[in-house]
């Protein structure tokens, strides 16, 4: 499994890469928490473990991307789901 962690305003973007378990490629996984000025954790705001409904990437590169491109376009066109 390989990681990423990005910060997007209000909001703590970690992605992840998730090997298949058919070994055929990496799924793309997100966690958006919601953080105080002060960066500390305050709820968590959305999970999705299976991104793009399990699709399988063939590098844990490119899982990552778009596991950090979906957050970041979730955070600026679903705040109200967010609770901004």
């Amino acid at each position: 499994m390989n990681f990423d962690e990005k910060m997007e305003g209000d909001y703590r973007i970690y992605a992840g890469a998730v090997e298949s378990l058919q070994g055929d490629g990496y799924i793309a996984a997100v966690v958006i928490n919601r953080v105080r000025g002060d960066k500390h954790l305050l709820r968590e705001a959305y999970r999705d473990e299976s991104l793009a409904c399990g699709h399988r990437w063939a590098s844990p590169d490119a899982a990552l991307q778009y596991a950090v491109t979906k957050a970041r376009e979730l955070i600026h066109t679903e705040c109200a789901r967010l609770a901004c």
